[in-house]
């Protein structure tokens, strides 16, 4: 089949040593002596943040050089310009189609639940000090000020800022160019795919240092925070996590059937990156990984390298449960009128902003905020309410942006015929494959 991978990009372990020796394993004891250092030791557990946050500013430093090798390395592989375009066009309609799905799912889940309702919060006793710092980190989330902050004030700038729509466009415009230079580009593509084996070795010394991030993040948010003064919005976090799953359950299980491939062999496939996204409720952590783990796959380098970072920015399929869910519950826990009309305005105004949550510290809330303060129905102080309890909300939301790109990188590959089916199915299965 076109497209098929000749060898599995290094950075992605091997699975034939026992299951304790791999990865995964020291990640969930990591995260479970994060719970009880957090638990019987809050203010240890509180102190532990560098840890976790250092694991994450040592992944972010190679995602920019990631994903400016792979795409440009893919581009240039694929020699026509005709087919990067095509890719691109349709992973774009997949990604409007599946995220305007979960805003409808999470609309559903909310009335359904009514997790707001009874709880007669009056929106003018809240204290809205809170909610200022994170007012000032909102942007206008208009089409015209979204497309301009796609395009860099210089190449440097974006690869220092780490935007990665930024350095897509950058790498984009390389690969298109050393195209037409045709075999006088060819030494420079050579070079090129050569640093981006460098980096994904850098990935994996870098990825063994995630048992201490997600130990560090974990003891953070249970010392931090505690389950006892979460308690009043155990309900809400209830039922979003149960939202999340049974999104990924029945759309993304759908999709999966129709694709011809298990999603809980997915799942399985990938539960290393979703164990750490879960303790660091950050995506960009395994954004390297993902990218190898796609390619070792079977899914062509040249549709992984534009799918997967394009879907880091408007695949947001969590983020959009996550903005539809806590939006409606503001509502109801303020006692706001909110009819099916507004809900619907509500949601087109959800389907821009989403596309905007990438690159940004506590980004869903941040456009949460945002959201609310351009729609103008529900109270903006409001969001004081789900401040505290954000971070572990994204521990749902973030393994569902997951789940929902690396999903869409298969189905865009096989949509381009770029995908090796029976390499996929063997490699779900756990057999042996060949680099």
């Amino acid at each position: 089949m076109s497209g098929s991978v000749a060898h599995a990009p290094v950075g992605v372990p091997r699975s034939t040593r026992p299951w304790w020796q791999q990865l995964w394993a020291w990640v969930m004891l990591s995260m479970l002596l994060g719970v009880l250092v957090g638990h019987f030791a809050p203010e240890t557990g509180a102190a532990m943040q560098p840890f976790g946050d250092g694991f994450i500013r040592l992944i972010r430093m190679l995602i920019a050089p990631i994903i400016f090798c792979t795409v440009v390395h893919g581009i240039a592989s694929m020699g026509d310009m005709a087919k990067v375009g095509r890719v691109a066009v349709k992973a774009l309609v997949y990604f409007e189609v599946v995220t305007t799905i979960a805003l409808v799912f999470g609309l559903v889940a909310v009335n359904l639940t009514h997790p707001g309702v009874g709880m007669n919060v009056d929106a003018s006793t809240l204290n809205s000090a809170a909610v200022k710092s994170v007012a000032a980190q909102t942007h206008d989330v208009g089409v015209v000020s979204f497309l301009m902050n796609i395009i860099p004030n210089t190449i440097a700038g974006a690869f220092a800022e780490g935007n990665v729509l930024q350095v897509l466009l950058i790498s984009v415009i390389a690969g298109f160019a050393l195209t037409l230079m045709g075999a006088a580009g060819r030494p420079v593509v050579t070079l090129v795919g050569a640093v981006s084996q460098m980096l994904f070795r850098a990935v994996a010394i870098v990825m063994w240092a995630a048992p201490i991030g997600a130990f560090g993040a974990i003891a953070f948010t249970v010392g931090r925070y505690g389950a006892a003064s979460l308690w009043s919005l155990a309900a809400l976090l209830g039922w979003f996590y149960l939202t999340c799953i049974l999104f990924v359950a029945v759309v993304f299980g759908t999709v999966a059937r129709l694709c011809g491939f298990s999603l809980f062999k997915l799942i399985r496939y990938i539960r290393e990156e979703l164990l750490i996204v879960f303790a660091t409720t950050s995506s960009e952590t395994v954004l390297p990984r993902l990218i190898a783990k796609m390619e070792a796959l079977g899914c062509e380098e040249g549709v992984v390298g534009l799918v997967v970072p394009t879907g880091y920015s408007f695949n947001l399929d969590g983020t959009c449960l996550y903005l539809a869910f806590a939006a409606v519950f503001l509502a109801q826990a303020t006692n706001t009128p909110l009819g099916w009309e507004q809900q619907v305005g509500l949601l087109a105004v959800l389907l821009l902003a989403s596309k905007g949550a990438a690159g940004v510290a506590g980004a869903a809330f941040v456009v949460l905020a945002a959201t609310l303060s351009s729609v103008g129905t529900i109270p903006v102080a409001s969001v004081g309410l789900v401040l505290g309890i954000h971070r572990l909300m994204s521990e749902g939301l973030t393994p569902t942006n997951l789940i929902g790109n690396a999903v869409a990188t298969i189905v865009v590959s096989k949509w381009e015929n770029a995908l090796d089916a029976p390499r996929m199915r063997r490699v779900l299965d756990g057999e042996a494959v060949s680099r």
